[in-house]
Formats: structure tokens, C-alpha cells, sequence
């Protein structure tokens, strides 16, 4: 890899002790849109999961197929990253950021007038492409934003992004689509992306690439043992957290027999414990990352667990919920923490590797979860979130040490 590595994927161990340098305004700017831009980017992802039950009926669809706009996001932003790197070439990463939100923009407006299954699940695909050649770029990008030795700290607020719309897509959108409907509230994610857009614009700096990986170079990744389990990781506990999160808001009107504003304050506080759990994910992962992949497993697979034995008690069932996001807030920040040990010197690369292994994680996750909510109800899709999520418990406990 050290003929292809750039300055994008220079190494970033042993910075840690390095003075960190004030950031100017221009740079608080920058980091900001790019914080904006996963917000935008993250809230057209989630927004499904409070939209299911209008959007099926309003198309004619089951539930579970319905969840499936969740896989045609995540198939093809799956291929689109591992591809990413190789087809942007020497593009600047500026331009590049840019015209990915004007996609993910003419992606939801696409996606709010569909009049029919097949034309959402096109306008999602785009939002796939999106999505995918975002994440992957951003790890390198906030690299050369901030400086190495401040990388952590520049993704712990692009992160935040992600977790902020957690609060907002699903709790929202469930009661947007009741009151303007699901179409409005497919719509107003387009506005988001236009207004990140619009900070990319006037934020960043030129970030002309001084070279491009080829597919070759990012396959041979691969080999590293760090890279396998990091990647094994992601595919385990993010299949176990889709298959059940996509279909909460069916749980909790079958089961635990909540109206809609019940929902979207459950939905709430999924959404401020992750959050909480961002920040808390960021500080265990300084510590010990193999602990901070221990304690999210096994935060999620105890609010799994206890959604099926305690899940018909609202309180309880609030509760768990809400916990289960503390554990989904911790993951992006852990996750893609615990894969990067394994290529310090390949940021790029290996973050086209990381968006790979989310994407077929969504994409199983959803597709898995639509099947068994279709045929063995609403309860299904959290035995396998309790499932997959102890076994990454093990699996981290299996990790060398830090």
C-alpha cells in the first residue's frame, strides 16, 4: 500500500502526544459542514424506520417489504464504496463532497414522489451512492481538515451528525407523516441535503488528491487481521441492530401496543441517548477500544433481550429503547475505531472497507428483519438482534489486546 498511500492516508499512530493546534474559524467551518452533511445524509437513511406503516399502506406493500427501501440504500452504497476510491481517481475530494449531496438532494425529492415500490426504491439507491462515497471519504478528509493528530476529535463531531439524526428522522418523521405525510417528510430531507450542500460550498478548502487507490490496493487490505475483525465486527452487531431497529415502531404497536405519540417519544429518547452514547463511545474507545466493543455489544444485546421478555410494559419498553440507543450511539464512533487499528497508514482505503462492511450489514440486517416480521411477527427481528449481538461480545473479548 505505500506506493498508493496519500497524504489523505498518512499514519496516525503515535500523534497522541502531539500539541494540538487551535482551530481557526475557517476550520471550525469546514468540520461543521461536514457534520451537517452526515446529519442531512443519516436522517434520509433513518427516516424509513417511522415511516414504515404509512408507507406500506399508502403503496400497497406489507410492512417488510416496505423495510426494503432500507436495503436498496444499503446494497448499493455497499458496491459504491468499495468502488469509490478507485472511481473518483484524482478528482478533488472538494467537488467530489459537493456533488454527492446534489445526489442525495434529487435522490429524496426522487423518492417522496414515487408513485410506486420499484421508483422509491430507485430514489433510495441513490441516496446509497450517497451515502457510501461520504463515509468513506471522511476519515481522510477530516485528516487533512484538522491535521492527523486531531482526527479523533474532528469524527467525534462529524459523528455527532449521525447521532442528532437519530433524534430527528425517526421521532419526526412518524409524526410529519401523520400530520403532512410520509411524502412531506421524504421531502424535507431534501432541504437538509441542500443546506449541507450550500455549507460545503462556502466552508471547504480546495482538497485536491495527490493520488488514487486502486481496487487492488484496497482488496489487499484485506489480508491484515486487524482489518478482518474489524470488519467482522461491523457486519455482526450492525446486522443484529437493523434487523430489529427498522421494524421498532411495528414492536411497539403490536406489542407493546403504543398510539404514535408514544412511539415518537420512545423513538426521542433513542435518539438523545445516542447522543450521550457518542460521547461516551469516544472516551471508553480512548481507554480500551476492545472494551468500548464489549460494552456496546453487550448494551444492545441487553436491551434486545429484555424487549422480549418485558417489551409488552410501556415504561419498561420506553426504557429499553432508549438504552438501545446509548449502545447504537457508541457504535459509530467504536466500530470504525476498532477497524482503522488495523490500517493506520490507509486511511482511505480502509474507510471504503468500513462503509462496506456498514452497508452489508444494513443490507442483510433489513432484509433478514422484513422476512421474519412478515412471517413470525414484530417479536422476530429482536431475537436476532440478541443474537448477533452477543456473539460480537465474544468476538471482542477474542481480540488481541489493546
Amino acid at each position: 500500500m505505500t506506493d498508493t498511500t496519500s497524504q489523505l492516508d498518512a499514519p496516525i499512530g503515535g500523534l497522541e502526544t502531539a500539541e494540538l493546534a487551535p482551530w481557526t474559524a475557517k476550520t471550525w467551518f469546514a468540520v461543521l459542514s461536514m457534520a451537517a452533511t452526515s446529519f442531512a445524509l443519516v436522517s434520509a437513511e433513518f427516516l424509513p424506520a417511522g415511516l414504515l406503516t404509512p408507507m406500506a399502506r399508502d403503496l400497497g406493500i406489507t410492512e417488510g417489504a416496505a423495510g426494503q427501501v432500507v436495503t436498496a440504500t444499503a446494497s448499493v452504497g455497499a458496491v459504491t464504496a468499495l468502488l469509490s476510491n478507485v472511481l473518483i481517481g484524482r478528482l478533488n475530494r472538494k467537488t467530489v463532497l459537493v456533488g454527492l449531496s446534489a445526489l442525495a438532494i434529487g435522490s429524496n425529492v426522487l423518492a417522496s414522489v414515487a408513485t410506486d415500490f420499484w421508483l422509491l426504491l430507485l430514489g433510495r439507491a441513490g441516496l446509497g451512492i450517497a451515502l457510501s462515497g461520504f463515509w468513506a471519504l471522511s476519515v481522510a478528509v477530516v485528516a487533512r481538515l484538522v491535521g492527523a493528530n486531531a482526527t479523533g476529535r474532528g469524527m467525534a463531531i462529524v459523528t455527532l451528525g449521525v447521532s442528532l439524526a437519530t433524534i430527528a428522522a425517526p421521532s419526526m418523521g412518524a409524526l410529519i407523516s401523520d400530520w403532512l405525510g410520509w411524502r412531506i417528510a421524504m421531502a424535507m430531507t431534501a432541504g437538509l441535503a441542500a443546506l449541507a450542500l450550500l455549507l460545503q460550498v462556502f466552508s471547504l478548502p480546495t482538497l485536491p488528491a495527490s493520488t488514487s487507490n486502486s481496487l487492488a490496493d484496497v482488496f489487499r487490505l484485506t489480508r491484515r487481521r486487524g482489518i478482518q475483525l474489524g470488519m467482522l465486527a461491523i457486519v455482526l452487531l450492525m446486522t443484529g441492530h437493523f434487523s430489529g431497529s427498522v421494524y421498532v415502531r411495528p414492536f411497539l404497536e403490536q406489542v407493546t401496543l403504543l398510539e404514535t405519540r408514544s412511539i415518537a417519544l420512545a423513538l426521542l429518547g433513542f435518539g438523545i441517548a445516542s447522543v450521550i452514547g457518542n460521547i461516551a463511545g469516544g472516551r471508553m474507545a480512548d481507554t480500551s477500544i476492545i472494551m468500548a466493543l464489549a460494552v456496546t455489544a453487550t448494551l444492545m444485546a441487553f436491551a434486545a433481550i429484555s424487549l422480549l421478555l418485558w417489551g409488552a410494559y410501556p415504561a419498561i419498553a420506553i426504557a429499553l429503547v432508549t438504552l438501545w440507543g446509548f449502545a447504537f450511539g457508541m457504535a459509530p464512533v467504536v466500530l470504525p475505531t476498532n477497524l482503522s487499528r488495523g490500517a493506520p497508514d490507509a486511511l482511505e482505503a480502509a474507510g471504503s472497507l468500513m462503509v462496506v462492511s456498514f452497508q452489508v450489514a444494513i443490507s442483510i440486517g433489513a432484509v433478514v428483519g422484513g422476512y421474519v416480521v412478515d412471517n413470525y411477527g414484530a417479536v422476530g427481528p429482536m431475537s436476532i438482534t440478541a443474537v448477533l449481538a452477543v456473539s460480537t461480545v465474544a468476538l471482542a473479548l477474542l481480540q488481541p489486546r489493546d
